[in-house]
């Protein structure tokens, strides 16, 4: 695949996010990658690897458990609660930024996608509905158990984990966080009117399902200040057997909620053609980060439409970036784009994760 953005694209045109100028607003969006010690802590390659993909306008790393509880949807997922964590983190906000790049830690809770074989925890979510799903566990693919509801204090303390996380992530030297809210982890659970059926504060009305991520977002925004901190959502996304029969009304009453608290940016995953996106887009006046799904994930004309319209202030761009590291480089002149080895997304070890050529790189090679 081919496409030249040319010297007066929208999308390569810097803009200020977060607090943070940047660069241009083509934003790599967070990939799991699976490749973190046994104790959660990022590997000695992952300074490598975003360090390799400083030519985005920003960098938003892989989802990033808060605490302990928090993982166990896959092995080897990273952490940001512990000293050592922390360090690491430490580690490749300085290699991005020698490499000129801006960068946030995506903070993210399970929830009921956890399977205790990998958590060692039980598995919790709103309510006590399972997602009908397996899992990759030590001892093989295992069902997902039904989780136990959350109590009102435990909700309470998780906010606070996500407050910890976010002052660990900016202590660390990243510009930011983003909060994970999407593709059916524990904040995306409590706003669908399906997978959450508490009768509390927390479930029930709109209001009451957007509680619980408004709550995260005020904690971290009053611990590290709302300019750096990024918000992803994904109205209507059935990842992780996530059902919402009402796709908007729990995400109008959590973006009126959050408005006045001037956030970095609201990071959307969803097709522009979905209703919900128009709908939501009209009430955001905040600036907005596009993620569309994979299959036209690497529309870079369409997306340069969006830009160009001011429909969209930056774009997230997954596969194409896990790909290519000098994406900016190619995109500008029109070079064919490394494609993406399916097989190597969640292996172990360099190859698929910092071995992808750029151009001059394939050059010397083919020289």
């Amino acid at each position: 695949m081919t496409f030249a953005l040319g010297e007066n694209s929208a999308l390569l045109k810097p803009v200020t996010l977060g607090g943070a100028p940047m660069s241009n607003r083509i934003f790599m969006a967070p990939l799991t990658r699976t490749r973190a010690d046994a104790d959660a802590t990022p590997s000695e390659l992952a300074a490598v690897y975003y360090s390799q993909r400083a030519s985005a306008g920003l960098i938003i790393s892989e989802a990033t458990a808060v605490c302990e509880q928090a993982n166990g949807a896959y092995m080897n997922t990273p952490g940001i609660y512990t000293d050592r964590h922390q360090d690491k983190w430490a580690d490749i906000a300085s290699a991005v930024h020698t490499a000129g790049g801006k960068m946030f830690v995506q903070l993210w809770h399970v929830g009921r996608m956890a399977h205790p074989e990998i958590s060692g925890f039980e598995t919790v979510g709103p309510s006590p509905i399972a997602a009908d799903m397996l899992t990759h566990t030590p001892s093989g693919k295992q069902p997902l158990p039904v989780p136990r509801a959350l109590t009102v204090d435990e909700i309470e303390s998780i906010v606070g984990q996500f407050r910890a996380a976010a002052r660990r992530a900016v202590d660390a030297g990243m510009d930011g966080v983003e909060i994970h809210s999407a593709n059916g982890y524990l904040l995306h659970e409590f706003m669908s009117d399906v997978v959450n059926q508490r009768t509390d504060g927390y479930g029930g009305s709109a209001r009451n399902r957007a509680r619980f991520t408004a709550e995260v977002v005020e904690a971290v925004a009053a611990e590290i200040g709302a300019e750096r901190v990024g918000l992803r959502i994904s109205p209507g996304n059935g990842a992780g057997d996530m059902r919402e029969d009402d796709k908007v009304g729990a995400y109008e009453a959590l973006l009126c909620r959050i408005a006045p608290l001037g956030i970095g940016y609201l990071h959307m995953l969803i097709e522009p053609s979905q209703p919900a996106f128009a709908t939501l887009r009209t009430q955001w006046e905040g600036a907005l980060v596009l993620n569309t799904p994979r299959e036209v994930d690497s529309d870079f004309a369409a997306l340069e439409n969006l830009a160009e319209w001011g429909v969209i202030s930056a774009a997230a761009v997954g596969r194409a970036y896990l790909a290519n590291p000098d994406l900016i480089d190619r995109l500008v002149i029109g070079a064919e784009l490394n494609e993406p080895d399916v097989a190597t997304f969640y292996a172990p070890g360099p190859v698929g994760y910092i071995d992808y050529p750029t151009l001059a790189e394939a050059e010397q090679l083919s020289a």
